[in-house]
Parts: structure tokens; C-alpha cells; sequence
């Protein structure tokens, strides 16, 4: 049995297109990433990538901290945890009431950065035990872009096969690579480097260094 199409007007968006089994969320007014963060070392990363996208989008971020990222954040940073504010959200790791835990929120995809190994193993195995690991669960199942970002070396063949599971379902994994061709003189570029293009991979355009150019 098919059902007809219906149309929902929701918050932050225009009105959109609701089919049987298939969810349009690429065309809301506002672009709206969900970002995750664990507490894998590498806090410096999260920290760019929400400047980055505030600068350089109109769109509304919607973060996920860990409890373990929250002391790393404080450890690395010796800086509070983000504000809340018109386009950013802090969503609690507990509340799996949350709108984020839910397929039928639009959203134009998810990043977790840094992702811990332990929380990249619960995804690819779908074990959503937590707001985050639900909410990436949800981003397979919707179809949308999910963009892990691995922080552990050396890896282990356990680590790989996950994110080899993960892969094959369409997740990108983005290990923190050193961009050193820039030759950057400090960590905050090479980082930057790195965030700008993982905001690439979901469509935001930060300015970066082009190879050959």
C-alpha cells in the first residue's frame, strides 16, 4: 500500500515534501549539522570546525558532547564549553527524547569529531545507546551524509573492520590527517586545513589551500 504524499512545514524550513519511505531534507532554508563530539584527544578539532561553520554558514549547528569530551575539551582547551545561541544548539548525551534521536527532524547530515574508537565500533554495530550514537544511527538510516573522524593510532584489525562496515554503507571516514604539503607553521592551520575539509564534505565552503593552485 502507498500512501500520498503529505507536506509538513517545519521549523527553520521552508515547506517541504514528505513520500512514502523517502524524506527530502536537502532543501531547507537553513542548513542544520549535527555535530558529535567524543572524547577522543583532539578537541581542537571540534573547536575549529564549530568557528569555521559559524563563520562561514548561515546554518544552525546542533552539538552532542560526550561527558569524556567535555573533560578533554577543558583538559586540551583550558576553555568552557561552547554557548548556546540562535544557531547553536547543545543537545544532552542522555536525552534520547531529543529531536535529534528522531528520522523525521530535517537535517543535512552529521559529523563526529574527534570520534572515539569505542563510539565508531557501537555505530558500525548499531548499538544506539546514547544520544549521539542514535543520532548517527538515524543519519544511516535517512540516508544523509555521516562523516566519522577517527582519532587512535596504530589501529587495530577490530578498528578497521568497523570502519570497513562503515564504509560500505556509505560513511565517510576521515582520519585527522597531517596536511603538511600547506606547510603550515602552527597546529591551528593545520587543523584548520583539515576542518575546512570536512565542511567541504557536507557542502559548506571554507577557504583552504587547493593543490595546484
Amino acid at each position: 500500500m502507498r500512501y500520498p504524499s503529505i507536506y509538513v512545514t517545519a521549523n527553520r524550513c521552508k515547506t517541504f515534501r514528505i513520500r512514502y519511505l523517502t524524506t527530502n531534507v536537502m532543501n531547507c532554508d537553513s542548513f542544520s549539522l549535527t555535530l558529535g563530539i567524543c572524547g577522543a584527544s583532539g578537541a581542537l578539532v571540534a573547536h575549529t570546525l564549530i568557528e569555521q561553520f559559524l563563520t562561514y554558514s548561515n546554518g544552525h549547528l546542533e552539538v552532542i558532547f560526550t561527558e569524556a569530551a567535555k573533560q578533554v575539551w577543558q583538559y586540551e582547551l583550558a576553555t568552557s564549553l561552547p554557548d548556546p545561541s540562535e544557531r547553536l544548539s547543545l543537545h544532552a548525551i542522555s536525552d534520547l527524547t531529543d529531536v535529534l534521536a528522531s528520522g523525521s527532524t530535517p537535517s543535512n547530515g552529521m559529523i563526529v569529531a574527534p570520534c572515539s574508537l569505542a563510539t565508531l565500533a557501537k555505530i558500525a554495530n548499531g548499538i544506539a545507546d546514547n544520544l549521539l550514537t542514535r543520532a548517527a544511527d538515524v543519519t544511516i538510516k535517512e540516508r544523509r551524509p555521516l562523516i566519522l573522524v577517527p582519532r587512535e593510532t596504530p589501529l587495530s584489525a577490530i578498528h578497521l573492520r568497523n570502519m570497513l562496515a562503515l564504509a560500505e554503507l556509505g560513511v565517510c571516514i576521515a582520519p585527522p590527517m597531517l596536511t603538511l604539503y600547506t606547510r603550515p607553521s602552527t597546529i591551528q592551520q593545520m587543523t584548520a586545513e583539515f576542518t575546512a575539509h570536512l565542511l567541504a564534505l557536507v557542502g559548506i565552503k571554507v577557504p583552504r589551500t587547493q593543490w595546484g593552485v
